[in-house]
């Protein structure tokens, strides 16, 4: 937005400019922590539950802010206190009644002047890996952008739209829910061209109360498309088939679906998409990401890009990352977040991987509801059935899974007692899968792993 004018960006924030701005152009980039505040940025001031951030305004033109984007009430103050730099331009400050609408407001005017295609991307699981092997199939023929790490809510998608980089020509946006509403929320900021649902299951059951309001909910993606543009979604899932619209392109993934598997071995993959055979080497071999692999293929089609060839995919961090330790031990990090879904594909995907032993540390997955007990049981039949040696559960909802499973148990309270525990029970050629919800921190059982058992050397 440097090329904008003072004018341009409050239109864009819904906002009235404070004073005389003395800058002519526009912001390098937009922040909302005043502590990571650099020269030439916008800060916007956002209230948050402890704090509101519209407090640390002048703290932020202090630092060389282009300027500010804060609520009335603080504007007057926020210029008057600031002080900016020596030999730098006071700062523009902006003020509006909802600091968050208007970053939304800035996401979606960015949106409009990158005019490229833009493809939306949700479910109940595995979509943050279908943005990062979307993004992998379009880079080497589009100029790509996509969120980085966690930029998926009312505030980071805008923030995500507003670091793509002038010049963008297919913009891949994850989008986050946690609850009805929000789905439409984020779909009004984006304006996608493509929506894509990687699935539908029991998550935010706690909030939404049933499936078929999950569904309804990640359906609010559907609604927010414009006529004439395109719908992936799994073949035959009828908790979906309500939602969907005579006007829109409907492109069913899975087998049997538009864009269906067509084999292969275990470097390559054939796809058939609605007639046309594509070859692909990916990077990775998940029963799980396979299938987010067509989802993926059929968005890329959507919006004229035919991948082909080797598909190298940075997943992004705690999402199946193999840590290889001493004496043959791998572990799979996989402890980003869980639910019931993720939890049978992450098993799936150690039963195929392990050579020797079958190791799972699996803590709470959270927001199920009355029927968490139930689903938790499920992962310990499940675990069974993977062919899991040794299971190891964290957490008072995960210890339901013990009594359905048949092999060694153990049961811990929490990630520091699991660190404590699993150098007594590994040996040499284990495979440790590591999986709950974000909540439990296992991450911090990979920690402790590679700190005491050491790399291999």
């Amino acid at each position: 937005m440097r090329d904008w004018s003072p004018q341009r960006i409050a239109r864009a924030a819904g906002a009235r400019i404070v004073g005389a701005p003395a800058a002519e152009a526009g912001p390098d980039a937009v922040a909302i922590d005043s502590r990571e505040v650099r020269a030439g940025d916008l800060f916007v001031g956002l209230p948050g539950e402890r704090a509101d951030g519209g407090a640390f305004a002048a703290q932020a033109l202090a630092a060389g802010a282009w300027g500010v984007l804060v609520a009335p009430e603080r504007a007057d103050a926020a210029r008057s206190a600031a002080s900016p730099p020596a030999g730098a331009q006071p700062g523009v400050v902006l003020a509006t009644e909802s600091p968050l609408a208007g970053l939304h407001g800035l996401g979606r005017a960015w949106r409009r002047e990158l005019d490229c295609p833009v493809i939306a991307i949700t479910g109940s699981t595995g979509k943050t890996s279908t943005k990062d092997i979307l993004a992998a199939l379009l880079a080497p023929a589009r100029r790509t952008a996509a969120n980085r790490a966690n930029l998926n809510t009312e505030i980071g998608l805008p923030l995500a739209i507003l670091e793509a980089p002038r010049g963008t020509e297919v913009l891949v946006l994850e989008l986050a829910m946690r609850g009805a509403g929000q789905i439409a929320e984020l779909t009004a900021i984006a304006e996608p061209d493509v929506g894509v649902i990687v699935n539908v299951g029991p998550v935010h059951l706690e909030i939404l109360g049933s499936v078929e309001a999950i569904a309804a909910a990640k359906a609010e993606l559907l609604a927010g498309l414009a006529g004439g543009s395109t719908a992936v979604i799994p073949v035959g899932e009828p908790l979906l088939a309500p939602h969907l619209r005579a006007d829109l392109d409907v492109v069913t993934f899975g087998e049997g679906g538009d864009v269906a598997p067509a084999g292969g071995d275990a470097g390559r993959v054939r796809i058939v998409a609605r007639g046309e055979t594509i070859e692909l080497e990916p990077s990775f071999a998940q029963a799980h990401n396979r299938l987010n692999l067509l989802a993926a293929v059929a968005a890329a089609l959507a919006v004229g890009v035919t991948p082909r060839g080797r598909v190298e995919v940075a997943f992004s961090a705690l999402r199946g990352e193999h840590v290889a330790l001493a004496e043959d031990v791998l572990v799979i990090n996989d402890c980003y977040n869980a639910n019931p879904m993720s939890m049978r594909a992450a098993l799936d995907d150690l039963a195929a991987q392990a050579d020797g032993r079958r190791v799972a540390v699996l803590g709470d997955m959270l927001e199920l509801g009355p029927g968490a007990a139930r689903f938790h049981a499920e992962v310990g039949r499940e675990a069974t059935a993977a062919g899991v040696d040794l299971l190891v559960t964290v957490g008072e909802l995960a210890a339901a899974m013990l009594g359905e499973f048949d092999g060694e148990r153990h049961a811990v309270a929490d990630a520091g007692e699991a660190a404590a525990l699993l150098p007594e029970l590994l040996e040499p050629g284990d495979t440790v899968l590591i999986k709950a919800s974000r909540g439990m921190g296992l991450e911090a059982v990979t920690e402790a792993l590679a700190a005491s058992a050491g790399t291999p050397g």
